[in-house]
């Protein structure tokens, strides 16, 4: 059962129905209720849409194959619009009025953020969808996170310049939630790969050009490389502007645009970009005896067969994740009551994900290691692996 509600609108309604269940004991079990706050529309929708899509599509799956501990799921749903002081108003709906047992969502790190105070008042399992490290560093006893974090993906890019022998680099980072943290990560890492930051340039969300910022890093004496810690449109006008100036050095972007929107906006300027990613953009690709290809071909061949070839994105991932831990977690705590989640979420070892082998514990509530990021690069419209 799918319960949505727009942030324009504010009025609830069931879009959705619990699908295969017996009218029966089964079926008149209270239900389970999954809280979600994602950005579905605005933007950051191209994380939220496929989140949702995820999200309604394998609730309906897991109810068809008899729900979770015998009962029904509910998913109660309410639209951001990547909006912070939008997120804390639903989430405290969430908890207050819809009583859930779970909150899973956050497309974005700022609406993650926003929220972290209300659900760990609360004692109330979160498993967030963002980017930024600073999700679960430091440890917040009630919050975990899917993703790869951008402290990882500048490590993930750093070592790839490394092996070019590139050391020299220039950051034009976005100013919202996620640009300004991973540029916080990727400054502070920095010297653990010998890599010198020699310019650094910023643009806000809103802006529609960045020529003025790129020709200041281009004009930079001894410059390498151009790294762009960002999602949303703005990494899109990067690329453009980044090949309309003829760099002659690489671009790369983080996992923050993993997905075929931001080919399709960049166009043709987005071929030899490289980013860190989850293996799930080149699940076909992946060697058969890849642990991680029958999670990620699995996931991606169901999504694309509901909503067409080429749809599926990392983002969607995070969300099959999320549920996905989550239902291993009820299953080994044998309930819903939220600390026994809370407990079995924490514990959590060699689960496979879209976003790779996970291995929670007190001090890490993401579970992955750099291992889980693939380089890929941009050739001919479409993603490969670099080796």
């Amino acid at each position: 059962m799918v319960k949505r509600l727009s942030h324009a609108l504010m009025v609830a309604g069931v879009v959705g129905a619990a699908v295969g269940l017996a009218a029966s004991a089964d079926a008149q079990e209270d239900p389970i209720r999954v809280g979600s706050f994602l950005a579905v529309t605005g933007p950051a929708s191209f994380l939220g849409d496929p989140e949702l899509k995820t999200l309604e599509m394998y609730i309906d799956r897991i109810n068809g194959a008899g729900g979770l501990l015998g009962r029904p799921l509910e998913l109660i749903h309410y639209d951001t619009g990547a909006d912070a002081n939008t997120a804390r108003t639903f989430v405290k709906r969430l908890l207050d009025e819809d009583e859930v047992d779970v909150i899973l969502g956050g497309s974005a790190t700022g609406t993650t953020m926003a929220v972290i105070p209300l659900v760990e008042r609360a004692e109330i399992p979160f498993v967030s969808f963002s980017g930024g490290v600073v999700v679960i560093d430091p440890v917040k006893p009630w919050v975990f996170k899917t993703p790869h974090t951008d402290r990882m993906a500048c490590g993930k890019i750093f070592e790839d310049l490394q092996k070019r022998g590139l050391t020299k680099v220039g950051l034009i980072s976005g100013t919202g939630g996620f640009g300004k943290s991973m540029h916080e990560q990727c400054v502070d890492v920095a010297p653990d790969y010998a890599i010198e930051i020699v310019a650094d340039e910023t643009y806000a969300p809103s802006d529609t050009d960045m020529v003025a910022q790129l020709t200041k890093i281009k004009n930079t004496e001894g410059l390498q490389a151009v790294v762009n810690p960002g999602f949303g449109q703005g990494p899109a006008i990067v690329t453009k502007n980044f090949t309309q100036l003829g760099f002659d050095v690489p671009l790369y972007e983080s996992h923050g645009v993993a997905s075929k929107k931001y080919i399709e906006l960049a166009g043709e300027a987005a071929e030899g970009v490289r980013l860190p990613a989850s293996a799930l953009l080149v699940a076909e690709r992946l060697p058969l005896d890849d642990p991680q290809r029958p999670v990620v071909v699995g996931y991606k061949t169901t999504y694309e067969a509901v909503h067409g070839p080429g749809s599926v994105s990392t983002f969607g991932g995070h969300a099959y994740d999320g549920l996905m831990m989550y239902k291993a977690a009820v299953e080994a705590a044998g309930t819903t009551e939220p600390a026994a989640v809370r407990d079995a979420l924490e514990s959590l070892s060699g689960f496979m994900g879209t976003a790779g082998r996970v291995t929670m514990s007190a001090d890490d509530h993401m579970g992955l290691d750099l291992t889980a990021f693939r380089m890929l690069e941009i050739r001919d419209g479409d993603w490969v692996l670099v080796e």
